[in-house]
This record gives structure tokens, sequence and C-alpha cells, in this order.
């Protein structure tokens, strides 16, 4: 079973440090749950942007998947297409 791991998105977005604070949890887990709060603007539309941001900062070796307002982002050993 992968370790997971568990971080909140909050009404200031996607910052810097919110991104550093993603790839620490990525030195000890495989999987991270990001889930949006309402303050972050609850649209799905919004959630999708907030994971294609995170996907694009943090690279190929990365995938995400949308479950209602939490995005589940796992890092692969590989990079994926």
């Amino acid at each position: 079973m992968a370790a997971i791991s568990q971080v909140q998105l909050g009404k200031q977005g996607i910052t810097e440090n919110f991104l550093a604070t993603l790839q620490h949890h990525f030195k000890n887990h495989e999987i991270v749950k990001v889930s949006v709060l309402k303050s972050a603007d609850h649209d799905r539309a919004k959630v999708q942007e907030y994971s294609e941001k995170i996907l694009n900062h943090l690279g190929k070796k990365f995938t995400s998947r949308i479950i209602g307002f939490t995005i589940i982002v796992r890092k692969w050993k590989k990079a994926m297409r």
C-alpha cells in the first residue's frame, strides 16, 4: 500500500509556498491528496485548473485524478507521456 499524505488548498490558491510544501510531501509519500476548501473557489472548473497547474509545476513523473473537490496526485518512478 502506498503512503498517503494530505494537504489543503485554501483561499490563497496555488502559491510558491504551497508548491514547495507539496514537493516536500512527495519526498516521503507516493500519493498526496489535495483537498480544495470552499474558500478557494468551490467550482469544478477551477479544481481542474488547479490540477493542471500542480502537474505543470511538478513535472512528467506525476499524474492526477479529481474526485469531487479532492485532487489526488501520484508520483511514478518513470516519467509519464
